[in-house]
């Protein structure tokens, strides 16, 4: 029963985090309308304004993982002390969990940025 309920709270946490990533990117392509329509002027395709606005985000998740690594050992090797059988920790879960993490954050980036960027340039550019 512990790993039932772990896998549901593991899965409304990650529900959670893509709630607040899609608000997240919400608010920076509002932000950024202007912009995002005055490139569309000057000629960048759909696929060009997704990439821009997916990069800084995916920059920022990998960054955050970088941190995160050292601190998670730290803390699962402490964890695994207790235990009286000891088993190795390997790379391989930090890398997954990344993946995992830049995966959702791609998914996530990539609907909210095409929406903005097949917004109608006239709208974003009539009230500036």
């Amino acid at each position: 029963i512990t790993g039932v309920l772990f896998k549901v709270f593991a899965g409304v946490i990650i529900f959670i985090s893509f709630i607040g990533l899609f608000g997240l990117i919400s608010f920076v392509a509002t932000q950024r309308t202007r912009e995002v329509a005055i490139r569309k002027v000057l000629g960048a395709s759909t696929i060009e304004l997704v990439k821009m606005l997916n990069g800084s985000f995916l920059i920022m998740v990998f960054i955050a993982n970088l941190i995160a690594w050292p601190l998670a050992y730290l803390f699962v090797k402490k964890w695994l002390a207790g235990f009286a059988y000891q088993m190795e920790l390997t790379v391989w879960p930090f890398v997954l969990a990344m993946g995992i993490s830049m995966l959702i954050t791609l998914l996530t980036v990539s609907i909210r940025s095409y929406k903005a960027a097949v917004a109608n340039t006239i709208d974003a550019l009539k009230y500036e």
